[in-house]
């Protein structure tokens, strides 16, 4: 060791506001130096702005391997989009697709996920907030919905698994959601707290299982819903309980534990506390996504250094994005995929419009 102090990055994630830096996001971020930053789809034009802008940020913290997100599932839940980017399907497809063919369901899952890794790396992505390891419910809201990869436990592992593989294979770090598990959400948390009234005992048997299956994940991301069997008075994000009795304890998560975003609606408070809150409940890193200036500041104003088990984990999450050696693949080899993947779809879905 040099004796030298290495910088702590603070522990939170950040977005912003355009399609390029303003010269005040320069000055804040290069001062506050967040964890990481997640852009969505208000931030991307085309190909070369969106590389322009993630390579700008890496300039901006000078690291390469700050972890950069976005929320790139398929389906609803697109920020790469047509007609610069394929058109890629939801959850619900593959799930679909178990019916007639589990063997091809999980082929196609994979080999989506490694083009999806490929299209991502190109525009200077990381990481992706994926796979989705809720379970569905009849009667929910459709905050879920077909994002999810089918009602059946076994189901959601086995395709999220080839999900994450592919990610993985392609250089992109797959972040699991939105644990403990998000499905009996009634209401959308982007606008309202949903309340879950199952006991204890059916939501470790079904909702929390794909997350224990799935534990060794680098990262994974909250959910901000209320268990009155677990904790009546905190939503998942905010609960001690929540988070050390069943993430970290039934569960068994380990690893990089990242709210969910902050400036949502279920959360109650000022962003100040939400992120107080969250942080002092467990989670490693507080998410905030919707790139305000006034609301940043309150959440940089709150959020500490990474230290501790939060820095450890943070760093294994950032030595895994460092440890990623790909190579881009061959014209060959992605028409080999591109068509493989549109036969194994074929029973279930088509894609109106494959982008480039």
């Amino acid at each position: 060791m040099s004796g030298l102090e290495v910088k702590k990055p603070r522990a939170c994630i950040l977005g912003i506001g355009g399609t390029e830096l303003s010269n005040w996001e320069k000055g804040f971020f290069r001062e506050a130096d967040p964890y990481g930053f997640i852009l969505f789809a208000r931030n991307v034009e085309d190909h070369n702005q969106i590389r322009t802008l993630t390579d700008q940020l890496r300039d901006v913290v000078g690291k390469n391997n700050v972890p950069i997100l976005v929320d790139q599932e398929g389906g609803r839940v697109m920020r790469l989009k047509p007609p610069h980017w394929r058109k890629i399907p939801a959850a619900g497809v593959f799930g679909e697709l178990v019916d007639k063919s589990p063997e091809d369901a999980r082929e196609a899952a994979y080999i989506n996920a490694r083009l999806m890794a490929m299209d991502l790396r190109e525009a200077g992505f990381n990481t992706t907030c994926a796979p989705v390891l809720d379970l569905r419910f009849p009667g929910m809201s459709d905050v879920v919905g077909d994002r999810s990869y089918g009602a059946d436990v076994a189901r959601v592992v086995v395709l999220a698994s080839a999900v994450a593989a592919g990610l993985l294979d392609g250089g992109i770090a797959p972040i699991i959601k939105h644990i403990p598990g998000h499905g009996r959400a009634a209401v959308d948390s982007h606008k309202d707290l949903p309340i879950v009234s199952a006991t204890r005992a059916e939501l470790s048997e079904l909702d929390f299982a794909p997350f224990r299956q799935m534990k060794d994940v680098m990262a994974a991301m909250s959910a901000h819903l209320l268990f009155t069997a677990i904790d009546d008075q905190r939503p998942g994000t905010v609960s001690t309980t929540i988070i050390n009795d069943v993430i970290r304890g039934d569960i068994g998560f380990e690893n990089l534990l990242i709210s969910d975003d902050l400036s949502m609606e279920a959360l109650g408070g000022s962003i100040a506390s939400r992120t107080h809150e969250c942080l002092s409940a467990g989670c490693d890193i507080a998410l905030h996504c919707n790139g305000k200036r006034t609301e940043m500041e309150e959440v940089v104003s709150m959020t500490p250094l990474l230290s501790g088990a939060a820095l450890l984990r943070s760093q294994n999450f950032t030595n895994q994005i460092s440890s990623f050696k790909i190579d881009k693949p061959s014209s060959s080899q992605l028409t080999d995929w591109r068509m493989r993947l549109a036969d194994l779809l074929a029973p279930v879905w088509q894609a109106e419009d494959t982008g480039t």
